[in-house]
């Protein structure tokens, strides 16, 4: 049996780094890593000798001095006495509730103005397509001047509403007044208070709140124990149970009950004056702002349904039909969540988008991120530099937290291969 030779290692060789492709592509990688290294230090020195010439330093202490304005309606108590830092937290908790308001309402609008451009009633879906060119096509700055417009110039003044025969008159069974100052909506009021959890940093949490959240999520997961129960016994018996007076018992009986105990009641909004008092009076600049980032995301998010439920193959429908299954439910059964794969990944972006929109905010005067931080903040401490990395690593941040969650609810609802 004859051996078979093994042949000679060969030798290292420093050309081999270059025309050996198992060294090539580390050696690429090592020399692209040691550019950016250097120009990141370059940029860096530059930048402090820069800052030097001009008698600066590098710096975040200003986040600790008095921020000394103010800011309307801040989510968390916020006076000018407290902090830039303060500051800087009350414009991210703004941004994330228009965020999160916007993304709520622009998917609601989006989806429905979707399905209507691809109705067979030819009026209905042309005005729909109107609706989507004009918000497309022109850019958000203009429609936000425009919203907050209407509302500052044809709006009546709180003391339109006095008198017996007011020259306005409240809507939504006298709940709600479209002023051009403000908008008044009806407060959440209770007979039984259970008083509030301190937080900390004189931010506190209502027990009737917290009762409340524990409340929904405990009947979230007891209705997600019923399906489970219910798909068992249809997996060994054939009959699927009825469950659905179980789900609603378990999610909305105790919320009743608490509703009870506490004694919730609205609290409408009533003119004293000159101005409403006893509900919330909701700036016309968030009010614009939303409506504006809503209705401009939601004219792209159309678009993006449209595709993803023309993506799904026609036979899919003609199936459901020929099952008996009407129209309506067809769309909401078997084509929307067959297209979901589709319309998740673009419609991340628009989430992005919409959140990096609200920066917009300062067009008229609502006192997000960029307007306390990159705004009144980097003014009166001349930290530009400290500022902007600041804006740009929280926007970066929420950026990151938005599409992780959606990349995690996209994995839920993709093909699982087998």
């Amino acid at each position: 049996m004859a051996d078979t030779a093994i042949p000679a290692k060969e030798p290292f060789r420093l050309s081999m780094l270059i025309y050996d492709r198992r060294y090539r592509s580390l050696t690429f990688q090592v020399i692209v890593f040691i550019l950016v290294m250097a120009f990141g230090w370059w940029l860096v020195s530059n930048t402090v000798r820069n800052l030097e010439v001009l008698g600066k330093d590098f710096k975040f202490d200003f986040l600790s001095q008095r921020a000394g304005y103010d800011i309307p309606q801040p989510p968390i108590p916020y006076t000018a006495d407290d902090t830039h830092l303060r500051a800087a937290v009350v414009g991210v908790l703004n941004t994330l509730i228009i965020t999160v308001l916007g993304c709520v309402a622009a998917t609601v609008l989006g989806v429905i103005v979707g399905v209507a451009r691809l109705s067979n009633n030819w009026l209905f879906a042309r005005l729909m397509t109107v609706y989507v060119e004009a918000f497309r096509n022109v850019p958000l700055l203009l429609w936000i001047l425009v919203v907050f417009s209407v509302f500052r110039e044809i709006l009546p003044p709180p003391n339109a509403f006095r008198g017996e025969d007011p020259a306005a008159s409240m809507i939504l069974f006298d709940n709600v007044a479209l002023t051009n100052r403000y908008t008044a909506i009806p407060t959440l009021g209770m007979t039984n208070d259970p008083g509030s959890l301190d937080l900390g940093w004189r931010v506190t949490i209502s027990w009737a709140a917290i009762a409340f959240i524990v409340v929904l999520i405990g009947g979230w997961l007891v209705h997600k124990a019923i399906v489970k129960w219910a798909q068992a016994t249809q997996d060994q018996t054939g009959q699927r149970p009825t469950t659905w007076w179980m789900s609603l018992i378990v999610m909305v009986l105790p919320s009743l009950l608490l509703i009870w105990y506490f004694g919730l009641h609205m609290i409408p909004p009533e003119l004293k004056g000159f101005n409403f008092t006893g509900g919330l009076n909701i700036s016309n600049a968030l009010v614009a702002l939303w409506l504006a980032l809503t209705l401009y995301t939601a004219a792209f998010i159309a678009e993006i349904v449209r595709a993803g439920i023309l993506a799904i193959s026609k036979g899919q429908s003609e199936a459901a039909f020929a099952l008996g299954i009407s129209p309506r439910r067809t769309m909401n059964l078997v084509i929307l969540p067959q297209a979901l794969r589709v319309i998740v990944p673009p419609l991340i972006s628009q989430y992005l988008n919409l959140m990096k929109n609200s920066s917009l905010a300062i067009a008229v005067g609502f006192m997000e991120l960029k307007g306390t931080l990159g705004g009144t903040t980097l003014n009166q401490t001349g930290r530009e530099l400290e500022s902007i990395l600041l804006m740009m690593g929280i926007y970066l941040i929420l950026s990151l937290i938005i599409s992780s969650g959606m990349n995690l609810f996209n994995a839920r609802v993709k093909l699982k291969e087998r």
